[in-house]
């Protein structure tokens, strides 16, 4: 089930990044560390992995070091991140520009409001 909810991270990282041009920190991140109760150091190793050449090499390459990349993870965050992508793409050129900005501002919104008020609680998931 675990590897469920980190193929649907992805694909949903793929999606908002093809519509708003978001990278993993806005989303991946986030998810995993709120919907998989892992920690900010393995969701964000596991991020930068997914999106290894070019964006994250060396950064994963620091964390895997510290033990705190999941290579199964990243690899299936990296299958939706490539199909998600296109269909984002697709959804943000056909839809209003004006609705695109505010939706991405409500993500941004509703994300930044999780971890200010939730700030160390744990996931509903769990490793």
């Amino acid at each position: 089930m675990l590897w469920i909810l980190i193929a649907a991270i992805g694909l949903s990282a793929g999606v908002l990044s093809g519509i708003f041009g978001i990278g993993g920190g806005l989303l991946i991140v986030p998810a995993l560390v709120v919907l998989g109760g892992w920690t900010v150091a393995e969701a964000a190793g596991t991020s930068l992995a997914a999106l290894l050449l070019p964006v994250g090499l060396l950064g994963a390459y620091v964390y895997w070091r510290a033990g705190q990349v999941n290579l199964i993870a990243a690899a299936l965050l990296a299958a939706g991140l490539f199909v998600g992508a296109a269909i984002g793409a697709r959804i943000g050129l056909a839809a209003p520009p004006q609705i695109v900005q505010r939706s991405l501002g409500v993500l941004m919104l509703l994300v930044g409001a999780r971890l200010v008020l939730f700030a160390g609680a744990s996931g509903v998931g769990g490793r």
